[in-house]
């Protein structure tokens, strides 16, 4: 009762989502998506894997006991504040970024759906055609198998991660290589 009363539980959530977030955004962030994948190092690029690191703690933990869709929600709720702040930091006009949000939630979501049907389905193939699609529309793209790859092995690193370890800020989110994934 005295930790609703004087706030002191919203700021150990707060600090539980601020090391989760911390670790998806370190993720996302690895040279090698950049350098050695060729992901466009720009703000689509990037947005492209922060998504996909967050898409992947939201698949791990979805199904999970109390609290941890709580912790989902408030982690995009995170993701989504980081959004809309990067692209204030890129000039848009305060008129123009509801317009950009909707869109980029559009993208989101659609990659969620894609992402998980493949996940789901074990279909390496169909999780590297969407990858290409949303990673590198403009090109033909010899990573995607790659990448894909790397999320199955991601996945598996992160089903053998606990809830508990999840609930208190706790999160591994090492992008393994193609020879850890195969």
């Amino acid at each position: 009762m005295f930790n609703r009363l004087f706030g002191l539980a919203a700021r150990r959530d707060t600090a539980v989502i601020d090391a989760l977030y911390g670790e998806i955004v370190a993720a996302a962030r690895q040279p090698a998506f950049y350098a050695d994948l060729d992901v466009p190092d720009t703000p689509l690029g990037r947005f492209e894997m922060l998504s996909l690191h967050v898409f992947m703690f939201l698949h791990r933990v979805r199904g999970e006991a109390a609290p941890l869709p709580d912790i989902a929600q408030e982690l995009v709720d995170e993701f989504f504040k980081d959004v809309d702040h990067s692209i204030r930091e890129l000039g848009i006009s305060d008129t123009g970024v509801p317009k950009r949000m909707k869109k980029l939630s559009r993208m989101f979501y659609g990659r969620v759906a894609s992402y998980g049907e493949a996940l789901d389905a074990n279909d390496g193939a169909a999780l590297a055609a969407a990858l290409a699609r949303n990673v590198r529309p403009d090109v033909a793209w010899p990573h995607a198998e790659e990448l894909a790859a790397r999320m199955f092995a991601l996945r598996e690193s992160l089903a053998a991660q606990t809830p508990a370890s999840f609930s208190s800020g706790h999160l591994s989110m090492v992008s393994p290589s193609t020879e850890a994934a195969a």
